[in-house]
């Protein structure tokens, strides 16, 4: 063997130190994420995954990655709302600047991540039960201070006032009233029975990462009360939250809408969210000239508490709370606290505290049950005029549930328990032995479900569950369901076909006390049962590529047949609202059509319809349902002027007529509603990296109900009946001073009565 001449070991060593650097060679890259429509995105996720290497963009849009290694590596963009991108990049430069731009969320909602349909986490498209998404990006277009108002511009989905007075109200989907629908926070049920009412008021806006929406009977997995439909308020995890986020705005009317929120990291482990609502209105208004305020007025506090701990495995555990302070009046101008429960002047004065824990623990076991917990407490101290409600009530909830996966069976199956008590100073909770005792209501409601999803191949997928419940009042009570979904090979057409079982536990007296108002006496004819419902959905998704151009068309035909249906008769008595179990049947069904258009150039339209008949028949006879539509339609247009970084979004919203309960044969006003709509214009200026200031004019075209109508509080000069007489049946008579034969009633409401207003506002978001 020769040996090495000491010249060439040099050179060799010379060369092996100079390349060193070669192989340790690393760099950075940065630049900024835009949508298509030329917006910041912030809070978008970049990262190559191979290097473990990843950053979020911030306020302004920049991120930055360093220390990557020298070489070709796949760069993944993600954000909510966005297409996802993968893309190939070179590393070859010490400092390097790549700009990207998103997609809007239009183009990729089908693999948006839902948990409604099957309480777990899976995107739209892969999900056999059709669910609606809407991000927090969509609630902006049109910045209102509660959930409730934010939900008027979603098709199919209607806010409802029940009352002229305080204004208070509930959410209908598909026609069906606010009692057919569950309102869940992070998919406990927190807002019902005597909450549904007041519940929908005082989430922060800033705390919500996105709104669910599911159409037709979910009482299969979510029980009672879900026989409509259910709204899912998604909040945001702390981990993805803003470090600190702020918005506030004003209204030439004086309203004041506050939303504050902040993140904080207790431990290494352990994140927190807290976040703070302050609305305040104190601007008493009487444009239609009735005497009654035309818009209740508030002062409302809620304060959101949200906990995230890390643990081992990535196994979850989250702890909320929630706390709403709200006092709220209506009622004549001259009205003031020392006339509350009294005769001598008219007014709706509501005071309501509620306190709300909910959560989630995945047990430390192998498999994946996860135990979900909540519990709630709502005091309501009312006075309708001279008429006093005072009620109590809590509820607790248990949910076990283990998720199972063995082959193309993916199982899930649960365990739950809720327990409710109410009390209040009414004949709802009397003694039956003695009436002037009270006998809190205690109800138990355990029971069972389970499901089966099942793969049938690529394109095609099967659902079928079924769920028992026990309740302590009514006995038992089963409800199936079953689903299919059918998927074109590329992904752009969906079919969904759904059939299942609903069921409604008796609860009116509490969920539409506040339609009443002391002005109408509540009779239940009978003892109520039940209510069950069976409903049909056909759903067909539609993508669409023109070019650059995206179109998705999002159609449903719905059905409901229902039994046992409750039907409040506002007719056989007027001083009266009669509550029975309708011995026909009622029905709802209609078509809806939901299409988004992206263009190019930073135009964006979202807009839908629906078109529905809700009705009941009893011997024969087929009368159309109080309150509901038979066409609706909703759009949103949206513009963005890229160079100078301001945004144009013009909202709206038109209903057609539907049936409002009348007093009398003599009531002048028409006994159906006008075509009406409420439309909305907004500016929103970016300006730096942290701030937008907004600002527009809300209801255009000023609207309100009074228009065309002799008016819409019957007697308004006699809010207590004191000039009215009646005959032997308790039936007004027609007198000089009451030639309509009518008594004091504000239930004749079907839209706000809020008129033109401008609005002023300015976000606030440090990311990080």
């Amino acid at each position: 063997m020769s040996r090495l001449r000491p010249d060439k070991f040099f050179l060799i060593i010379c060369l092996l130190i100079a390349g060193i650097p070669g192989f340790a060679q690393t760099g950075n890259i940065s630049g900024v994420i835009r949508s298509s429509g030329g917006e910041i995105i912030h809070a978008a996720t970049v990262s190559i995954p191979k290097l473990k290497a990843g950053a979020i963009s911030d306020n302004a849009g920049r991120y930055d990655l360093k220390g990557l290694s020298y070489g070709t590596w796949q760069l993944e963009i993600s954000s909510v709302g966005f297409r996802r991108i993968k893309t190939n990049i070179e590393i070859k430069d010490s400092e390097s600047e790549h700009n990207f731009v998103l997609e809007p969320a239009v183009e990729s909602s089908l693999e948006e991540v839902v948990v409604s349909g099957t309480m777990k986490e899976l995107s739209k498209l892969e999900s056999p039960v059709p669910v609606e998404v809407y991000s927090a990006r969509f609630f902006k277009a049109n910045p209102t201070p509660s959930i409730f108002d934010a939900l008027q511009n979603i098709n199919g989905v209607r806010p409802q006032l029940n009352c002229n007075i305080c204004n208070t109200g509930d959410i209908h989907i598909n026609g069906l009233e606010g009692p057919y629908t569950m309102v869940l926070i992070d998919g406990m049920p927190i807002v019902s029975g005597l909450s549904t009412v007041y519940g929908l008021s005082g989430i922060p806006q800033s705390l919500i990462e996105r709104v669910e929406i599911v159409k037709g009977p979910a009482s299969t997995l979510y029980g009672s009360e879900a026989v409509g439909g259910l709204v899912n308020i998604i909040t945001k995890k702390p981990v993805n939250a803003p470090l600190i986020s702020a918005d506030i705005f004003a209204t030439s009317w004086g309203e004041i809408n506050t939303d504050i929120s902040a993140k904080f990291k207790v431990s290494g482990n352990t994140q927190s969210l807290l976040g703070v609502n302050y609305f305040n209105y104190q601007n008493a208004v009487d444009n239609n000239r009735d005497n009654f305020t035309d818009v209740t007025l508030q002062n409302r506090l809620s304060v959101f508490n949200k906990w995230n701990i890390e643990r081992k495995d990535n196994r979850l555990f989250t702890l909320a709370t929630r706390y709403v302070y709200e006092d709220r009046w209506g009622g004549e101008m001259n009205w003031s606290r020392k006339f509350r429960g009294g005769e001598e002047v008219y007014g709706e004065s509501i005071y309501t505290r509620r306190w709300e824990l909910f959560g989630a623990y995945q047990l430390p076991v192998k498999e994946k049950i996860i135990f979900q917990f909540s519990a709630n407490g709502h005091n309501q101290n009312s006075a309708y005029g001279n008429s006093l409600y005072l009620a109590d009530q809590y509820i607790g909830f248990g949910q076990l549930t283990w998720f199972k996966a063995i082959g193309r069976h993916d199982f899930l199956s649960g365990l739950t328990y809720r327990y409710t008590y109410y009390d209040d100073n009414t004949p709802a909770t009397a003694s039956a032995v003695d009436i002037n005792k009270n006998k809190p209501a205690h109800t138990n409601l355990p029971g069972l479900f389970v499901q089966d999803e099942i793969i049938l191949d690529d394109n095609n997928k099967l659902l079928a569950g079924m769920r028992y419940d026990y309740n302590s009042l009514h006995g038992s009570i089963f409800t199936p369901r079953v689903n299919y979904k059918w998927n074109s090979t590329n992904k752009t057409s969906v079919l969904r076909v759904s059939f299942g079982n609903g069921y409604r536990v008796a609860n009116v007296f509490t969920e539409d006390h506040a339609a009443l108002t002391g002005a109408r006496e509540v009779v239940f004819a009978n003892d109520l049962k039940p209510e069950r419902s069976w409903n049909g959905n056909l759903n067909f998704v539609k993508k669409i590529y023109a070019g650059n151009t995206f179109i998705g068309l999002d159609a449903t035909a719905f059905y409901t047949w229902f039994t046992n249906k409750i039907i409040p008769d506002y007719d056989t008595n007027p001083n009266q609202i009669i509550y029975d179990n309708l011995s026909g049947t009622a029905v709802s069904r209609g078509v809806s059509l939901n299409i988004d258009i992206t263009f190019p150039a930073g135009l964006k339209i979202l807009a839908g319809a629906t078109a529905m008949d809700v009705y009941n028949t009893h011997e024969g006879l087929k009368k159309r349902q109080l309150f509901a539509e038979k066409f609706s339609g909703v759009w949103n247009l949206g513009y963005t002027f890229r160079s100078i970084r301001l945004s144009v979004d013009y909202t709206g919203n038109l209903y057609g007529p539907m049936r409002l309960p009348l007093l009398s044969e003599h009531d002048p006003r028409s006994a159906y509603s006008p075509w009406w709509s409420i439309q909305n214009i907004q500016l929103t200026k970016k300006i730096g990296k942290y701030v937008d200031v907004y600002g527009g004019i809300k209801n255009l075209l000023n609207w309100t109900p009074n228009k065309g109508t002799p008016f819409i509080i019957a007697r308004a000069g006699d809010p207590f009946d004191k000039n009215v007489q009646f005959d032997t049946n308790g039936q007004a008579l027609v007198t000089a001073d009451n030639p309509y034969g009518l008594t004091f009633d504000p239930s004749y409401v079907y839209g706000p009565n809020q008129g033109i207003r401008g609005f002023l506002g300015i976000r606030y978001i440090l990311s990080r």
